[in-house]
């Protein structure tokens, strides 16, 4: 995502959750409950809190966790093509149903560095990003070459495994916190490659709470832009988070 608007008026943290980029794995689980832990410790320890927090993709359980758990640290929830478990995202990985076979592959403990090691590039350029986007263009060689600079470490794939493996078993967990507490903080879904995937998914676990939260999402839809929206059209997304947050400092920080 381009940083030249956001950074404007806001600061603007880009953070590889555990066992993602160049973060530490460190010790237990790389599960979306260890994850939002370490985004609340890490919200706590910088002083910014509360943030407007954005998640995309397989981060969705990670950062609902915070929203949820943790309202006080977050300003506002913005999901990009994201799925929650519980909420349908678990279908994604049936493959007798139109699911895609990766799902299971980066579940499964130990199948991606036995797989994919010294394949890393191959398997993002050859796959994930042309199979997901709708201007594969955009990502460039110099994306490529970080993606798989960072998968090419020792235990690079952790993050990511870890994460397709709780999503795969903690559906029951999510609903229940959906219900209670529930999201009490402002939400927007921002969908692309041609389907509400994440705005049912949010409305449905919205309105699944009983507390005083929101009971409406706001949503965006990225015309002619796949999964990778961040990558693939970074000035699109970021006018649509822009008057997103703005609305909503203007009535937590009036002028």
């Amino acid at each position: 995502m381009t940083r030249t608007e956001l950074t404007q008026d806001h600061r603007v943290f880009a953070v590889d959750l555990r066992g993602f980029g160049d973060s530490g794995d460190g010790p237990g689980p790389c599960d979306s409950a260890t994850a939002a832990e370490d985004l609340r410790l890490l919200i706590e320890r910088l002083d910014v809190g509360p943030v407007h927090v954005t998640g995309q993709d397989i981060a969705g359980a990670t950062v609902f966790r915070l929203a949820v758990t943790h309202p006080g640290s977050v300003r506002s929830l913005t999901g990009i093509e994201m799925g929650l478990p519980g909420f349908g995202l678990e279908a994604l990985a049936d493959v007798t149903r139109g699911g895609t076979w990766h799902i299971g592959v980066l579940a499964a403990p130990g199948i991606p560095e036995l797989l994919l090691a010294g394949r890393e590039r191959k398997f993002l350029g050859r796959f994930a990003f042309p199979a997901l986007s709708a201007r594969p263009e955009a990502i460039t060689d110099a994306d490529l070459a970080e993606f798989a600079r960072t998968y090419a470490r020792p235990d690079g794939w952790r993050g990511a495994s870890g994460l397709y493996r709780s999503m795969l078993g903690e559906g029951p967990e999510v609903r229940a916190l959906a219900d209670a507490p529930g999201l009490t903080v402002p939400v927007l879904a921002v969908d692309a490659g041609g389907a509400p995937f994440t705005t049912d998914t949010l409305s449905r676990a919205v309105a699944a709470g009983r507390g005083p939260g929101p009971r409406a999402v706001e949503s965006v839809t990225l015309d002619g832009v796949g999964h990778y929206a961040a990558l693939e059209a970074p000035d699109a997304l970021a006018k649509a988070l822009l008057p997103f947050f703005a609305g909503i400092d203007a009535t937590t920080h009036p002028a």
